[in-house]
């Protein structure tokens, strides 16, 4: 039986692979790895599969990193894996360089996402450089979709072959859990508001997401209208890319805004079931999650022209398109969106087909486990 390494940098990147599991262990002998975690733990425990902790850091640390990179080394040795598949740009860089030094004969690496287009200066050239180290010694990239490939090839990262899987996308989206269920009204209607319109958020609330712009916007949109609201779910992360202090005095005074904090499970379903639209004005992705979770949950979405949210969202079909840190531009499309009540409808009406034609979880994985097939043969 071939054995199979994923690898990621945290534990909570593990999610992206868990349901993939019992199909998988049934075809190969699979080994998961990421830095220590309680994800790491909770897959051992429930599929009975092999884990692997490596402490590796997010951002760039030399000498931790060199220190990851030996330990990398030392784990693939002993194990002699057929494919080591890594996702996420530090585990990418170091998981990659240590197979090929220990000469994996397969070596794949997913890009869920980019990091120096958005950059400047010498840290763009250093992100430049450890995407194409991480291309160097994969001999198979995946690009998680169509923007991230054509950022690979036209800022030179790599020349080799890409190839996106499906329509994109690593996980998909799981259409009977992500659905407007009778019990799930039920829960709703705790959040419920009579006569006022709700904007959703779900994501870090950091200046990358594009907090600033949206807070601003709605700011702006709510001294027109009172009837409105804007949910922000998700957690602060202050020491990594915090928004601007004018943005937290805005979210703390503006009572239209309600920062509730991280919710899973039935709680965040409970959000998207009782919002009116969705808004996500993101500076940069891979291949946003919650932009097809909520197109799963019915909802028409205003996001921003970057990879991955354009490859999701069809302007004027299930949502709306803005230019990325424009904060008029989202204004004027979350006013269109509460204005014009017939086309938000259609919109609606629109978005869970064509997340269950495109994105739905079993074709997403179906994909991948055809992308190991030809690959193995070859």
């Amino acid at each position: 039986m071939k054995k199979i390494i994923r690898a990621c940098t945290v534990s909570q990147s593990v999610g992206f692979v868990k349901d993939m599991l019992p199909d998988l262990i049934l075809k190969y002998e699979v080994v998961l790895l990421s830095s220590p975690g309680e994800e790491l733990d909770d897959a051992r425990a429930q599929y009975g599969v092999k884990t692997i902790a490596v402490p590796m850091e997010r951002h760039i640390s030399v000498l931790k990193d060199f220190v990851s990179l030996c330990r990398l080394i030392k784990v693939f040795l002993r194990e002699r894996p057929d494919i080591v598949h890594s996702m996420t740009p530090k585990a990418g860089m170091l998981c990659m360089l240590a197979a090929w030094l220990t000469r994996v004969p397969v070596r794949v690496h997913t890009f869920t996402g980019l990091v120096f287009p958005t950059s400047t200066g010498l840290k763009r050239r250093i992100l430049m450089f450890t995407d194409w180290l991480t291309c160097a010694c994969a001999t198979h990239v995946i690009p998680e979709g169509e923007g991230v490939k054509a950022d690979l090839l036209n800022n030179g990262i790599t020349k080799k072959p890409l190839q996106v899987l499906g329509y994109g996308n690593v996980k998909g989206v799981d259409l009977s859990y992500y659905v407007q269920s009778e019990e799930l009204k039920v829960k709703s209607e705790e959040l419920k508001t009579d006569g006022v319109f709700t904007f959703l958020f779900v994501g870090r609330i950091v200046r990358d997401k594009g907090i600033n712009e949206l807070v601003k916007a709605f700011q702006h949109l709510h001294s027109h209208n009172l009837n409105t609201r804007l949910w922000l779910v998700g957690a602060y992360e202050d020491s990594l890319d915090p928004i601007s202090n004018e943005t937290r005095q805005i979210i703390a005074d503006n009572e239209g805004i309600e920062a509730v904090g991280v919710k899973r499970g039935d709680e965040l379903l409970a959000y998207y079931a009782e919002a009116d639209c969705f808004v996500f004005p993101s500076y940069r992705e891979g291949f946003p999650n919650t932009v097809l979770e909520a197109g799963a949950m019915g909802l028409p979405s205003v996001v921003t022209d970057i990879n991955g949210s354009r490859e999701i969202i069809n302007n004027g079909y299930n949502g709306l398109i803005v230019p990325p840190r424009d904060e008029q531009a989202l204004f004027e499309a979350m006013t269109e969106m509460l204005e014009n009540t017939e086309k938000r409808k259609e919109m609606a009406t629109n978005a869970r087909p064509l997340i269950a034609q495109r994105f739905e979880a079993s074709f997403v994985r179906a994909c991948l486990y055809d992308f190991y097939r030809r690959i193995l043969q070859g």
